[in-house]
């Protein structure tokens, strides 16, 4: 099951927290930073989504002929 956006960005808030500790080992740092590299990522791509919806509610406000649709944003 995939997480929520607001899972993901609990998960990441808590990675900063253990690297900003700077009390792990080297190794297991780079392994959970790679790993907060990925959810902000996961994060962004969701925000960039949402900040897509948004403007095409504004512009249908605008307009009353546009319709609401999900972006891809994979390309």
């Amino acid at each position: 099951m995939a997480q929520t956006f607001e899972e993901q960005l609990k998960q990441l808030e808590s990675i900063v927290e253990r690297l900003e500790r700077g009390d792990l080992p080297l190794e297991e740092s780079l392994v959970i930073f790679e790993q907060g590299v990925g959810l902000s990522d996961a994060c962004k791509k969701e925000l960039d989504a949402a900040e897509g919806r948004v403007q095409v509610l504004l512009q249908k406000g605008n307009t009353r002929q546009r319709t609401v649709e999900d972006l891809d944003l994979s390309q």
